[in-house]
């Protein structure tokens, strides 16, 4: 069971967070200790609205009740990027992708594919919520990077980044289900960005083995780190096991912008000295995801260093 122990919070209210005050100064510690203990923060958004909270979530639910088949016109040749359809490995979970969103053609190609005749109030709520996501994603890579002393390397690494946006459904299990949503896993991305709607499900695994719970409202998001970052940081930031459990009799719905990296992943030098060797080699991002899905066992832990550690 989860304990009541919370995960930090992080209040980035866009009129305080000036460059190069103490105050920014001290968030951009906060936010990169909160990384390298929990491996996650939640942050209160201001730039995020209750009502654009309310409107997305309004919009995806209605998709989820689109027959298979068109549902199933969300493909991807990528792993976990197209329709993911409940099975029996995770029979109360559902979702879809769209590839980067922060493009409106893209999230216009996505709405056509499920409504022919169009759907407006999707399209724009989803590219909307896509746009202001991925501005709390460059703020929080901003932060980090200088936090570090590697700003240097901020303009590449946001010219690199490159989004999916997937909305999921959790269904209330049935008396003989189990009501694991999501299975333990940690994120294969470089950061993950969560929101949920008014029901809680998503549960964080501490360094020391206690499960962690995030209590959801209309301004907050899980921030979290993936692997990818975790190799970055030459093994400063922690890329945290998770879950979903699906409790109480409402389904459940979230929406997670996950942020990756074209191109090729190093370390900063920065990053590296006697106390702190080289711990990975450069790779890429897809050439990961496809180990990753070679041998589904490897989702369930950390084994970055499997795939590229030195």
């Amino acid at each position: 069971m989860a304990t009541i122990r919370k995960l930090p919070t992080v209040n980035l209210m866009s009129r305080n967070l000036n460059p190069g005050t103490s105050y920014w100064v001290s968030t951009c510690s906060e936010i990169r200790q909160a990384l390298e203990e929990y491996g996650c923060f939640i942050a209160v958004y201001d730039k995020f609205s209750e009502q654009l909270h309310n409107k997305a979530f309004d919009v995806i639910e209605p998709m989820f009740e689109l027959p298979n088949e068109v549902k199933a016109r969300n493909s991807s040749n990528l792993p976990y990027h197209g329709y993911y359809k409940p099975g029996k490995v995770m029979p109360l979970l559902e979702s879809l992708g769209i590839t980067h969103p922060p493009m409106l053609h893209q999230v216009q190609s996505f709405t056509h594919l499920l409504w022919p005749n169009g759907n407006d109030l999707f399209c724009e709520t989803i590219h909307e919520y896509a746009m202001i996501v991925a501005e709390l994603e460059q703020l929080v890579i901003r932060m980090v990077f200088e936090s570090y002393g590697v700003e240097k390397y901020e303009k590449a690494q946001l010219e690199s980044t490159s989004y999916l946006l997937r909305m999921a459904k959790y269904r209330v299990p049935l008396k003989d289900e189990t009501n694991i949503g999501g299975l333990d896993h940690t994120d294969k991305n470089f950061i993950t960005i969560l929101h949920q709607n008014d029901v809680n499900g998503l549960e964080v695994q501490t360094k020391d083995g206690q499960w962690l719970t995030f209590e959801s409202s209309p301004q907050s998001f899980v921030v979290m780190a993936g692997e990818p970052f975790l190799a970055w940081s030459n093994d400063r930031v922690h890329a945290p096991l998770h879950r979903v459990t699906i409790n109480g009799d409402k389904p459940r719905y979230s929406i997670a912008l996950f942020s990756t990296t074209k191109g090729t992943i190093q370390t900063p030098q920065e990053m590296v000295d006697e106390d702190h060797p080289l711990k990975f080699n450069p790779f890429d991002y897809e050439g990961l995801l496809r180990f990753y899905t070679e041998d589904v066992t490897r989702m369930a832990v950390c084994s970055i260093k499997d795939y590229c550690g030195i």
